[in-house]
């Protein structure tokens, strides 16, 4: 089916799991073009993105040289330190950020474009900006948003994931889990005892409205230990790492390039890219982040990912049953 089908009369089935209720919102899009160019985080290269508006139950994807690629958990590959969608011979990396704003944010539908220099590149990665979400949140309040409409200027309403029984996930001493519950409330740990600057720290709220997410998420910047730098970089990873795109911690002397925007800023990082993960779970322009409460500790992408899987999967022969390719 093409990614083009989605229709206004998705049908969205419920499970023992998950059941999918109206927001009480209409699907939206942007009122505008977005463009932002910047270098890539791993890649080490520029990197040109064009967000553009959408129809209305079309959802999120990915244009590269007109090779559509759908911001979906189908499509999420394990890859150090981001997470990557991979269909066919096209590649895009460094999704978490740029996802975590257009979800946060209520951007819908949207197709993201982007461009590289090299015609026969079809491996991507979005610009990693300042290592956070804000320049992403910036852009997206200069546009603003306006109500989506289908082909037949029909809206539709947003709909959303309520999760009805617990689900849970261990790897290795790290945990992630979903648990019922009115509203959305997240609940993060992280533990790094070899880097007592960071140690361990914890984060949680219940206000994950646009407002929230802007004031208290979308600035917090990705972060690494100084001492595994050069093992990264020699696995081929950050040539484009560093002062200006992250958080940088030494175990032994601590932050090197503060102030911090939070104290718990590396905590609240981890928040920023589990709602860009956890947006991969959005089908036709519904809501991503399931209404749950979230507790994760020690988590990672690959975790947030098994999570978004497992939820995805927990719905008898995959979320939306039926679609109106008119």
């Amino acid at each position: 089916m093409s990614l083009f089908h989605a229709s206004r009369a998705a049908v969205f089935k419920s499970s023992r799991f998950i059941s999918w209720k109206p927001t009480g919102k209409l699907q939206q899009t942007l009122a505008g073009c977005i463009e932002r160019t910047g270098n890539t985080l791993h890649c080490g290269k520029v990197s040109t993105v064009k967000l553009w508006p959408e129809l209305a139950g079309k959802g999120r994807y990915f244009d590269v040289r007109s090779n559509l690629i759908r911001a979906s958990i189908d499509l999420a590959k394990e890859s150090p330190l981001c997470t990557t969608l991979i269909n066919d011979r096209i590649k895009v990396r460094t999704v978490e950020h740029l996802l975590s704003a257009l979800e946060a944010m209520g951007v819908d539908n949207c197709r993201i474009e982007i461009m590289k220099s090299d015609p026969e590149d079809y491996d991507v990665e979005v610009p990693i900006f300042d290592g956070s979400a804000s320049k992403w949140v910036e852009a997206i309040d200069q546009v603003g948003l306006k109500v989506a409409r289908d082909q037949c200027g029909n809206s539709c309403e947003k709909m959303a994931a309520y999760v009805n029984k617990p689900v849970q996930i261990w790897k290795d001493g790290s945990f992630i889990a979903a648990f019922p519950s009115p509203k959305i409330h997240i609940t993060y740990g992280i533990h790094f005892p070899q880097v007592p600057a960071i140690d361990c720290q914890w984060f949680s709220s219940a206000a994950f409205d646009n407002s929230y997410y802007a004031n208290q998420i979308a600035s917090a910047r990705t972060f690494c230990i100084y001492e595994e730098v050069e093992k990264m970089r020699n696995a081929g990873l950050i040539k484009g790492g560093g002062m200006e795109n992250a958080i940088v911690c030494s175990a032994t002397k601590g932050w090197m390039n503060p102030p911090l925007r939070f104290n718990d800023e590396p905590c609240r990082h981890k928040v920023l890219d589990l709602i860009g993960d956890l947006s991969l779970f959005a089908r036709c322009g519904s809501q991503g982040l399931p209404i749950a409460h979230i507790v994760a500790y020690k988590g990672g992408h690959a975790l947030h990912a098994d999570l978004a899987r497992q939820l995805s999967t927990s719905m008898e022969n995959g979320n939306i049953l039926d679609f109106d390719p008119q």
